[in-house]
């Protein structure tokens, strides 16, 4: 517990944005610049899900090295800013909590808070993640 990590960055690229939105969240401000200047933001923004999709592909390219790979077993997302064309993007994260499975000797649940962060360290997410995890074999102890 108390452990954290970083993970590398991300490019959110203005087309990139466009072809993710048209294809899973065909909103007219994750689509085009001139579908978002009447909306709240103002400008072309990235879908939630896009953002949710690139933390994930940080998380498991160079987050925390999970034994087994990261298997959720449920989170809550919020999304306090939004991800913008040209925003650099990396994830940091923190271990809340850890359980060991009274049920399953093999594995456990870790609670993961992560935030992903633009390059200018604004929150444009957080998620608190219960993550699905193998155990050791009592006894075996990291080298």
């Amino acid at each position: 517990m108390g452990q954290r990590f970083s993970t590398a960055s991300y490019l959110m690229d203005a087309d990139a944005i466009k072809a993710f939105a048209a294809q899973f969240d065909p909103q007219p401000f994750h689509l085009s610049d001139e579908g978002a200047q009447g909306s709240l933001f103002g400008a072309l923004v990235a879908s939630g899900w896009h953002t949710a999709a690139v933390s994930m592909r940080l998380q498991v390219q160079s987050g925390p090295r999970l034994a087994g790979g990261v298997i959720g077993a449920g989170a809550e997302l919020r999304w306090p800013q939004p991800t913008r064309a040209g925003d650099v993007l990396h994830v940091e994260s923190e271990i809340l909590a850890i359980h060991p499975s009274e049920s399953r000797p093999d594995r456990g649940k870790m609670i993961l808070r992560s935030q992903t962060l633009n390059q200018r360290a604004e929150v444009v997410q957080i998620q608190t993640a219960t993550l699905i995890l193998r155990r050791r074999p009592p006894g075996l102890r990291p080298v």
